[in-house]
């Protein structure tokens, strides 16, 4: 009987320790998961602004810096920008769409109309933001965030609608490589020395998202 409960003991406690182990990595390991789900819009929305960036990229010439996910806040105001390009041109802000269907609306209504037609006639109709006017308040409040800062640049912003379907005819929207390019090597108001554009690098780099 004692070496019954002897064998008991070498071998039962080892082995209790061993699963009370393995059980405690396992709830470890658990908890370091990103259990954060994107919803579908969440999802093509992330898939847009890579597509956008890359596209972005192939119009990069030297001495022109993109930042991707800068988000800042004014006066209580928060504003998220999907892409910036910072050249000796000035700051220049991308907002990325990937709506998908046909949209209706007008350039300064709050929301626009989003309708699709699936494969077996079925209409589905959504209210999406207007780009244009979250453009314009981006640009608005990144000004002021420089100004704060004590930076003195013109802020310019253009919106990308990766599958071209925008309902309105605006100076805002571009979709081309070209128009890309145009907007940021086009000599406007400012004429940023290299100092200014570290400057204002390192500023945008301390508001990357994280999310």
């Amino acid at each position: 009987m004692e070496l019954k409960w002897a064998v008991v003991v070498i071998i039962g406690i080892p082995l209790a320790v061993l699963c009370i182990w393995l059980a405690a990595s396992f709830i470890k390991w658990l908890f370091s998961l990103d259990w954060t789900f994107e919803s579908a819009s969440e999802r093509a929305g992330r898939h847009g602004e890579e597509i956008a960036a890359k596209m972005i990229s192939r119009v990069l010439r030297e001495g022109d810096h993109l930042l991707t996910n800068i988000e800042i806040t004014y006066d209580g105001k928060q504003a998220e920008m999907d892409c910036i390009v910072v050249n000796k041109f000035g700051v220049f802000i991308f907002e990325v769409k990937n709506y998908s269907g046909q949209l209706m609306g007008e350039e300064d209504d709050y929301e626009w109309q989003k309708i699709k037609i699936t494969d077996s006639g079925n209409i589905y109709s959504k209210q999406v933001k207007n780009p244009i006017r979250q453009l314009k308040r981006q640009v608005y409040l990144l000004a002021h965030y420089f100004r704060f800062h004590r930076i003195k640049v013109w802020v310019e912003g253009y919106v990308i609608l990766l599958h071209q379907n925008s309902p309105v005819d605006s100076g805002y929207i571009i979709s081309r490589l070209s128009d890309i390019d145009r907007a940021v090597h086009t000599k406007g108001k400012n004429h940023l020395r290299p100092k200014e554009i570290e400057q204002i690098i390192a500023l945008l780099q301390r508001n990357v998202s994280r999310s």
